[in-house]
């Protein structure tokens, strides 16, 4: 009998005849655990995919309303904007609007990241500019109802739904430079270049997700369905969209792999392109200044995108 197979039948515990194992027996037993731990496993499995995520639960006030967009050609109608106006990250007057961007006036794209914990992990987001004075920023974020916290780890387990933030800059960035302490977010805006074709279709992209989840509303994922993991499945509508990378994973390193792959302003080194993005400082500056969003990006270079030849 081979050693480990019937532990009690071993010459050196001497165990009485009542005992000792037929041949087989034990083999069964622990064929049989296993297939109760099987079936145990599988019923689990089954409670575990009748969770169905839901639109209607009690919300807090930052994600109580999903935005929407109205498309009407090359005009599109964003309702339900975010633009809180803070006291302090807790305190705060809700406030929406709704606003008409043409198409055809897109003038960038930037990426945002913001850092609480290291280098290595970042909250990204995309913002959207239109003649060149006019910025919508979206938020990829796990939305929790009143009283729970976030958890990574209880976003793996359809604890969380989806939700796409759409917000005035002054909201979705002035929040973390102005007002979250505890810990401190430092917030960095990056401008992208490319064709300008790219722009429209990922900014479309992006419409027809929030439209979807209004009606369709999904689980956020920790790993698959997280800002970068998202944004990066969102720009697989272009041709030449960016390989993916661990740097994406990795979501802190997402700014230097752009750079790396020509896809930010690269007429400098990064660390100092990396220096000129934060804007911590010009947020605070600005407050809640009607241009605001030029302010922040004052030392920027401006590469708006263009036309494909």
């Amino acid at each position: 009998m081979p050693v480990g197979d019937c532990a009690p039948c071993s010459p050196r515990c001497s165990p009485p005849v009542a005992w000792r194992c037929s041949p087989g027996s034990c083999s069964g037993a622990g064929a049989g655990a296993i297939g109760a731990y099987a079936v145990l496993f599988a019923v689990v499995l089954m409670a575990f995919s009748t969770i169905k995520p839901s639109n209607d639960r009690d919300w807090p006030p930052e994600t109580a309303r999903l935005a929407y967009a109205t498309i009407d050609g090359d005009e599109v109608r964003l309702h339900n904007i975010r633009n809180f106006s803070y006291r302090s990250e807790t305190d705060f007057t809700p406030a929406y609007y709704d606003r008409t961007f043409d198409l055809r006036q897109l003038t960038g794209v930037d990426l945002g990241a913001s850092y609480w914990m290291g280098p290595a992990i970042a909250h990204l987001f995309v913002s959207f500019e239109f003649n060149a004075t006019d910025h919508v920023a979206i938020s990829i974020e796990a939305r929790r109802a009143r009283g729970e916290a976030y958890s990574s780890l209880q976003g793996f387990f359809r604890r969380f739904e989806l939700i796409y933030v759409v917000a005035d800059e002054r909201d979705i960035i002035g929040l973390r430079t102005n007002f979250r302490h505890d810990p401190p977010e430092e917030v960095y805006l990056y401008r992208l270049t490319g064709p300008l074709q790219n722009g429209q279709r990922l900014f479309l992209e992006y419409l027809r997700k929030i439209n979807s989840l209004r009606e369709h509303p999904e689980f956020y994922n920790s790993l698959t369905t997280n800002c970068a993991g998202s944004i990066w499945m969102l720009s697989r509508v272009n041709p030449d969209h960016p390989p993916y990378s661990w740097k994406i994973l990795l979501s802190g390193y997402a700014p230097e792999y752009l750079y790396e792959d020509g896809r930010v302003d690269t007429g400098v080194p990064f660390a100092e392109l990396e220096r000129r993005s934060h804007v911590n400082a010009r947020a605070r500056a600005a407050g809640e200044t009607a241009d605001f969003s030029q302010r922040i990006r004052a030392p920027l270079v401006a590469r708006p995108l263009v036309h494909d030849p």
